[in-house]
């Protein structure tokens, strides 16, 4: 017998590293990335129901209804939800999410979604894994069971909470948490503007791109996978220093690096955003995530609220950002 359970996980910012966590890179050469949770939550519940299946995505507005987990199609609408049925099987019931991120905002919405609905799935079976386990289980519901390219940083951040540095080498992660000084931490938090341009045209196709150029020897490529993973060390070695300057100008370093593994990284919506943050005298900023559209987030050099007003101009959302120091856990 299935028994009710919610479990929500936060979103992060990718302050350094990001891409190094993708394989072949990550299994061949190892990556590094510093990351933060953020209080913005993807939410997972199971609802013990009718006989039959159904999955809800209530920010998506839809849903999907069969008689049971072996006639999920993997092709099919909802293909998280479905993976995480497949993946942690329950009987009738209702499976249903919602998330604070917007579509395609680059915050790890979608790992964060993985490691809300194994924690709650495992829960309405009774189980408990630890959270090594639950990371696991929500990359390999992403990754393998739904058959999604990328890597790795999503799930953990989702799964500790707080600012971490992680380690990559395939299929081995360290998990090493960043103790902040909490005065520091609570000005970076104010200083922080997170911008969302608009929904993501980044796919998977982008991320075969740029790993299939590093498989084929690509120089460039290759070189700033590398710089990207170096800065990822020199930003963990900024944070606990609680050097806001060192900060600002790493994440620009690393967007400069980033705009170098592909041609449509930077759209222009994001071009004309950073132009006015600079103008605006922020210490540096960088693309949430993979980069083309979504999320950008800025370190503003004093009062972050002329960068605000000026992003507000543009028309871009101004997202909060409160650190969420805890990880994945009941809601």
């Amino acid at each position: 017998m299935i028994k009710p359970a919610r479990a929500a996980a936060p979103v992060r910012l990718d302050f350094a590293g990001g891409w190094t966590d993708v394989p072949p890179f990550s299994s061949l050469e190892g990556g590094t990335v510093v990351a933060a949770a953020i209080g913005l939550y993807a939410r997972a519940e199971v609802l013990p129901g009718e006989p039959g299946l159904r999955l809800v995505a209530h920010d998506l507005g839809a849903s999907v209804e069969v008689p049971d987990h072996s006639k999920l199609d993997r092709n099919g609408q909802l293909a998280l939800l479905s993976a995480g049925v497949r993946l942690l099987p329950v009987g009738a019931c209702t499976v249903q999410t919602d998330s604070d991120a917007p579509p395609g905002s680059g915050l790890g919405s979608s790992g964060a979604l993985d490691v809300a609905l194994v924690s709650a799935l495992a829960s309405s079976r009774g189980e408990s894994p630890g959270p090594r386990e639950v990371a696991d289980l929500a990359c390999r519901l992403e990754a393998v069971e739904a058959g999604i390219a990328g890597g790795r940083q999503d799930q953990f951040v989702s799964t500790f909470g707080g600012f971490l540095r992680l380690r990559f080498h395939d299929p081995f992660a360290d998990v090493h948490p960043l103790r902040l000084d909490r005065e520091f931490a609570s000005e970076l938090e104010r200083r922080m503007i997170l911008c969302y341009t608009g929904a993501s045209r980044f796919s998977g196709g982008t991320i075969t791109r740029v790993m299939r150029a590093y498989e084929n020897g690509d120089a460039t490529v290759t070189g700033a996978l590398h710089s990207i993973r170096d800065l990822a060390e020199r930003m963990a070695e900024a944070l606990l220093a609680g050097d806001l300057s060192g900060v600002g100008e790493i994440l620009s370093e690393n967007w400069r690096w980033q705009q170098a593994l592909d041609s449509a990284m930077c759209t222009p919506d994001m071009q004309n955003l950073e132009t006015r943050m600079r103008a605006a005298g922020v210490l540096g900023g960088k693309a949430a995530g993979s980069g083309a559209g979504g999320c950008m987030f800025f370190l503003a050099a004093g009062d972050p609220a002329p960068a605000i007003a000026a992003a507000r101009e543009l028309g871009m959302s101004v997202l909060p950002v409160r650190w969420a120091m805890e990880g994945v856990g009941p809601c």
